[in-house]
């Protein structure tokens, strides 16, 4: 009987410790595995991101001035022959396609000269802008000969707790890395472009680091590094990038087109305070307050009138002004708008057909 007995066990706690010991390597494999070195991905990434040195234009005077005989001989002291040139613009870039097209800031190129760009194997090359849009802070240029690399963008957004790696020229030092977390989507309102939409990270960013890469741990582009917020130039724990997905949208019509296409409105408008939301008999300040109405704008056709109060584009909830304008001008233009809007105390819903907006037009109307 106990032969028969250790026959059936056997086979039976064996399998038993089998499945626990199964168990207990699925545990191990689930739990979230630290590194201690980005190397790789650092690696993989090193070759599509370069270094930029842009030269500015000469600040010239209107030569009237120089021609008024109070002045004269003041001229020829301003621009002596052994004059020190000045120090090129620091910044970087990343290589985005094999035909050698790198997306930077457009305040890294803004009223230069010449532009010259150093990959990461030390190799000098004159790159020519192919287009810029000041309004987002983009600016594609382009190299005279075809890449060894280019950066593979993510599939997917970033999220708030994501580990990113930053790459770029700080300080003109070299490529250099740091490391965070994202912080913070959606950001607007902080003055650095007209139509902003950052990604808030507390990764180190230093001047130089400007149009350089924001990847994630698998080393692909989720953002492009702009900005630093800080109270004395310096880094504070504060930084800001231009979303990948957004960027190479622009990028596509800045290739194929030079310029970039976006919708215009008509109106002007600011956040709603909490003193004008109680003088229009809202309860409270979710909204924008229009101020203005361009004349035979879309929004003027479409019967939108200042004092209204603009609460939805689209069925969307724009957070701020700024946001609002970022809805609009994403907008294809000759598409129809559905604004929701308060006034007089009742909820009204007006469609206008978006325009092209042409040079010149206030981003936000």
């Amino acid at each position: 009987m106990l032969q028969k007995l250790q026959t059936y066990l056997l086979p039976v706690l064996l399998g038993l410790a089998i499945a626990i010991l199964y168990m207990q390597f699925q545990i191990v494999q689930q739990k979230p595995q630290a590194t201690s070195s980005y190397a790789k991905v650092v690696n993989l990434t090193l070759p599509a991101v370069v270094s930029i040195y842009s030269h500015e234009k000469a600040h010239t005077t209107n030569q009237a001035v120089w021609d008024n005989p109070v002045f004269e001989g003041l001229q020829d002291k301003l621009t002596k022959p052994n004059q020190q040139p000045a120090q090129p613009r620091l910044g970087s870039g990343v290589i985005i396609d094999e035909l050698g097209h790198i997306l930077t800031n457009y305040h890294v190129v803004e009223n230069t000269v010449s532009i010259s760009v150093t990959l990461s194997n030390g190799e000098k090359y004159e790159a020519s802008v192919v287009g810029a849009d000041a309004e987002v802070d983009l600016a594609v240029l382009k190299l005279p000969v075809k890449p060894s690399a280019f950066i593979t963008v993510a599939d997917k957004t970033a999220q708030i707790g994501d580990l990113v790696l930053a790459i770029g020229n700080s300080f003109g030092v070299g490529q250099s890395v740091t490391q965070g977390i994202v912080s913070g989507l959606g950001r607007s309102n902080i003055g650095l472009a007209n139509i902003e939409n950052y990604i808030q990270t507390d990764v180190a960013i230093n001047p130089g680091n400007s149009g350089g890469a924001l990847v994630n741990t698998q080393g692909q582009l989720v953002g492009l590094v702009t900005a630093v917020y800080s109270t004395d130039g310096a880094y504070q724990g504060i930084s800001f990038a231009i979303p990948a997905e957004s960027a190479l949208e622009i990028t596509r019509q800045l290739i194929d087109t030079g310029q970039v296409e976006r919708a215009y409105l008509g109106i002007t408008m600011h956040d709603l305070t909490a003193h004008e939301a109680e003088f229009f008999g809202l309860a409270n300040t979710t909204g924008m307050l229009v101020t203005g109405v361009q004349a035979d704008s879309p929004a003027a056709l479409a019967g939108v009138k200042p004092g209204d109060v603009l609460l939805r584009l689209d069925g969307k909830k724009p957070n701020s002004a700024q946001q609002a304008q970022m809805l609009v001008a994403s907008q294809t233009p000759g598409q129809l708008l559905t604004m929701t809007l308060f006034r007089k105390g009742q909820i009204i819903e007006l469609n206008s057909r978006l325009e092209k907006r042409v040079s010149g037009k206030k981003p936000n109307s």
